[in-house]
C-alpha cells in the first residue's frame, strides 16, 4: 500500500511530500558525496514526488559527469533530495530528512565507490 511521507531540510525552508510503500527500500551509498554527507536515499519515479516550497530556496551541486543533481538547501545547507546519476528519470529522497519518527526501513548498501559496475542494479527504482 502505497503512504505519503512529508520531509524537509533543517530549517524548514524546502518541504517536498512523496509516496512509497512500506518498508522504504533504501540504499545506502559508499561514493565519495554519500559517504561524506551519511545520506540514506529512497529513489522514485518522478510521479511520486512533489516540491511544496518554491525553487528560490534550492542550491544544486554537480561534479564529475554532470548528470547527479545534488539539491541543497541555501540557507541550512542539508540535501533532502536529489536527481541520480543513475536513475536522471527519477528522484532520490533522502530518508534522513523525513519528518517525524522514521518509518519502517529496509537498508541496502549500495557499492558506489564502483559506481559503473552497479548502477545498473538501481535503474528500475524511477521507473512507474
Amino acid at each position: 500500500m502505497m503512504k505519503t511521507f512529508s520531509a524537509s531540510c533543517h530549517c524548514q525552508a524546502v518541504k517536498i511530500e512523496f509516496d512509497a510503500t512500506l518498508p522504504l527500500v533504501v540504499d545506502d551509498c559508499n561514493c565519495s558525496i554519500c559517504l561524506k554527507t551519511g545520506n540514506l536515499y529512497v529513489i522514485l519515479p518522478k510521479s511520486q514526488f512533489r516540491l511544496l516550497t518554491d525553487e528560490q530556496h534550492l542550491s544544486v551541486y554537480r561534479f564529475n559527469t554532470g548528470v547527479a543533481q545534488h539539491t541543497f538547501c541555501k540557507h541550512c545547507g542539508v540535501k533532502p533530495f536529489y536527481t541520480p546519476r543513475s536513475n536522471p528519470d527519477g528522484i532520490s529522497v533522502n530518508a534522513r530528512c523525513i519528518d517525524g519518527e522514521l518509518p519502517e526501513m529496509n537498508i541496502v548498501p549500495f557499492d558506489g565507490q564502483n559506481w559503473e559496475q552497479h548502477a545498473h542494479t538501481l535503474a528500475h527504482k524511477s521507473k512507474d
